[in-house]
């Protein structure tokens, strides 16, 4: 079984200043994950080329999780729980699969494209018409959907912040992603597959 679920998330920035930022969040990201002997393992990280994209960098990574288990599940599993990632980086375009050690059969994989618009392209990842058919397309506004109290930082508020650089921000008003300039989107289709008998 497939599932496809298209994440349309626009950014007050254009494509090119995102770029410069991806790499930093990527690393602060990596940097929070790493604690207790788990964190990100980078397995391969190389130049790849492709027919339509051109040349890119790919990486293959193991992240390590036994450690955010619950301690009853972490008795019933090894501690050598990880999530394989691997990801073929041609930005603006990419793509990125996850499966995971302790479920082999359950794989992620993620395509995505940076244009500069507010998440108004119909069909912005090339998709083929039996895809677009069962995709289920979702508007994440980074300055208003609801977040997990526990996640919520205020220093990263976009509906708080301004920035001292650009003049950007704060994004207070509902509709900023038609007012905005510079925006761009994030158009993200992810594909889950469960290949277990009955699923």
């Amino acid at each position: 079984m497939v599932t496809h679920k298209e994440y349309r998330i626009c950014m007050p920035v254009s494509v090119d200043e995102y770029r410069i930022g991806q790499l930093f969040m990527i690393a602060k990201h990596c940097h929070e994950q790493s604690e207790a002997g788990d964190g990100v393992e980078v397995l391969k990280n190389e130049v790849c080329v492709d027919e339509e994209h051109g040349q890119g960098q790919y990486t293959e990574k193991h992240i390590h999780i036994s450690s955010k288990l619950p301690v009853w599940a972490r008795a019933l599993v090894s501690q050598y729980l990880y999530v394989e990632e691997k990801a073929w980086n041609y930005y603006p375009f990419t793509i990125t699969e996850y499966s995971c050690s302790f479920v082999p059969l359950f794989t992620v994989r993620v395509l995505t494209c940076y244009e500069d618009n507010s998440g108004t392209t119909e069909n912005a990842l090339s998709l083929s018409d039996e895809v677009l058919a069962k995709r289920e397309v979702l508007h994440v506004d980074i300055a208003h959907d609801a977040i997990d109290p526990k996640k919520y930082k205020k220093e990263e508020d976009c509906r708080l912040f301004k920035s001292a650089k650009t003049g950007r921000g704060p994004l207070t008003d509902k509709s900023w992603r038609e007012s905005c300039s510079p925006v761009m989107c994030s158009y993200k289709l992810v594909s889950a597959t469960c290949s277990v008998f009955g699923i």
